[in-house]
């Protein structure tokens, strides 16, 4: 189609429309429902066609099959996994980044140094120490993650005397890291593709608090010296997925400085909650660490994907990743050079446009108060939980993830009953949580990242786990 600037206009003022009236209904409507098997069918079966679709065309298909049925992470009462609501100033951005359509790759054009400037906001945030060049946006933690440990691999490397990037990791003794095993599943799967293999990720005890031991960490690496292994890397969690525990950073860091151990910090979901005064001790020496990946688009509310690497020394990430063909030779980029000399990704979306909208319409005071609010509601529901003789709490609520569980009048049915309940209570359509294991026993676990939400948000939640439960056992209403 040649579509004229009025059609766009025309269409664009239409897709305006379309987006705030789809954001108006979220809350009236079902959190999620199962797609009917004939639209899913439709979706998957679509022709290529071989003549175009007008753009009013485009925007009835999008309106009538596509948004109809959404994942249901909008909507104030979905509890499920890390996946936030949209800010709309992200929304908006989304569409101008998308207008433009720059390679962040590097070059002397806005999005270029707009990213510069977020990825320092970030590092304020949180309170990691930013030198220039010390970060960059990713699609998410998962890549920050495989970034930052490519550097720690390399740094341990070059320690020993290596050069990994022209040698691969032949005659290198075996790189040990180290983790808990609560900690999120990206860490294994960087391991694995940087090829240092799941059998030297060790699994670190915690303490009492579910909190990285300290004290086991340095046992194991002495253990793992002694075998002739090289230990490199400890990872430790600014929130984990399933509980939201903070590791305690400081001394970690004491036995990784000690050690010549890279310290990792896992903030993807939990590390903004740093802002939030009433928790804001948990994170002390989070600054500490030699890297720490994050995502803007779960607790602030970024639309995906952006994740964000921040590193303490920027000669490790670059010194692992650059090379400049001499297609790509910039003689005016600067000592900073390209970000495509920082991470895996030559062509780069205009991640920081919307980064920037989302932080600027809300301010550090509007994110605090966000995030502050969703914490007040976790302690919240966890308070609501221990009153309640049909339910238990599982861990002490850290952060804004509340661990718990339906307790049937037969015991033996509580892991079989809990393993069933959240799909059973996302197919009623007015609440979704999601499951997990801990310590081999299966919970609910509600992750709120969403300040519309309200006190009878969560009323109505426990009243849904309460009723699916007792469907699932036979348990009379009210028993």
């Amino acid at each position: 189609m040649n579509d004229t600037a009025d059609d766009f206009r025309t269409a664009a003022r239409a897709a305006a429309e379309l987006v705030s009236d789809y954001l108006d209904a979220v809350p009236g409507r079902p959190v999620w429902q199962p797609m009917d098997q004939a639209d899913r069918q439709a979706l998957l079966d679509l022709p290529l066609p071989s003549d175009g679709m007008p753009l009013e065309g485009l925007l009835e298909v999008i309106g009538g099959q596509l948004m109809t049925a959404p994942m249901g992470n909008g909507h104030p009462r979905f509890f499920g996994w890390v996946n936030s609501a949209p800010a709309p100033a992200g929304v908006l951005a989304t569409l101008a980044a998308a207008a433009m359509n720059p390679s962040s790759a590097g070059g002397d054009h806005a999005d270029v140094h707009l990213e510069r400037a977020v990825v320092r906001w970030i590092a304020e945030l949180v309170g990691f120490p930013h030198p220039a060049g010390g970060g960059i946006l990713t699609s998410g933690t998962s890549m920050a993650t495989i970034l930052c440990l490519a550097a720690a691999r390399n740094r341990a490397a070059r320690r020993a005397g290596h050069d990994l990037r022209a040698d691969g990791l032949a005659g290198l003794p075996p790189l040990v890291a180290y983790a808990t095993a609560e900690t999120h599943s990206c860490v294994r799967k960087a391991v694995e593709l940087l090829g240092l293999g799941s059998r030297h990720l060790r699994t670190v005890a915690t303490d009492a608090e579910g909190r990285l031991d300290p004290a086991a960490l340095a046992e194991a690496v002495a253990a793992d010296r002694a075998a002739g292994l090289l230990p490199f890397l400890a990872v430790a969690s600014a929130g984990t997925v399933g509980t939201g525990v903070v590791d305690a950073f400081d001394p970690i860091a004491d036995v990784c400085a000690a050690e010549g151990l890279w310290l990792h910090v896992d903030g993807a979901y939990g590390a903004f909650g740093v802002l939030d005064p009433a928790i804001a001790d948990q994170y002390a020496g989070m600054d500490r660490a030699d890297s720490l990946a994050l995502d803007p688009h779960k607790w602030l509310g970024v639309p995906v994907d952006c994740g964000c690497a921040l590193v303490r020394d920027t000669d490790e990430l670059r010194g692992t990743f650059s090379l400049v063909p001499s297609y790509l030779r910039d003689e005016a980029a600067g000592a900073l050079g390209w970000f495509s000399e920082y991470g895996m990704e030559q062509t780069r979306p205009f991640r920081s446009l919307k980064v920037w909208a989302t932080i600027a319409h809300r301010g550090r005071a509007g994110l605090t108060a966000d995030i502050a609010r969703c914490t007040e509601l976790a302690r919240h529901l966890g308070a609501l939980v221990e009153a309640d003789p049909e339910l238990e709490l599982l861990a002490p609520v850290r952060t804004s993830i509340v661990a718990f569980r339906y307790l049937p009048a037969d015991p033996a049915l509580t892991d079989a009953v809990n393993r069933d309940l959240p799909v059973a209570v996302q197919l009623g359509g007015r609440a979704f949580v999601t499951g997990a294991l801990l310590d081999g026993r299966e919970m609910l676990r509600a992750c709120l990242l969403n300040a519309a939400t309200t006190e009878a948000d969560l009323d109505l939640l426990l009243s849904e786990v309460r009723g699916a439960g007792r469907e699932l056992t036979g348990r009379p209403t009210g028993s």
